[in-house]
């Protein structure tokens, strides 16, 4: 694992922590109200694609250095 693959792991890790604080802070009323529902998902979808990213920044830094000069 380098460097880079540690860094993603990091981010994805803050990104968990941070929305699940979000969630919880939504939820902290007591009632889920539908703009919670969505602000959820959109947080979820905000993740995955940060989580995406990294995943092709990651692979595409390994077909960079496979390649012939």
């Amino acid at each position: 694992m380098g460097y880079e693959d540690a860094k993603a792991d990091i981010k994805q890790g803050t990104r968990d922590v941070s929305n699940e604080a979000k969630e919880t802070w939504r939820k902290a009323d007591g009632e889920e109200s539908v703009s919670d529902k969505v602000a959820n998902a959109g947080d979820d979808i905000r993740d995955a694609l940060g989580n995406a990213g990294d995943e092709v920044r990651r692979h595409s830094d390994d077909d960079r250095e496979n390649r012939p000069l």
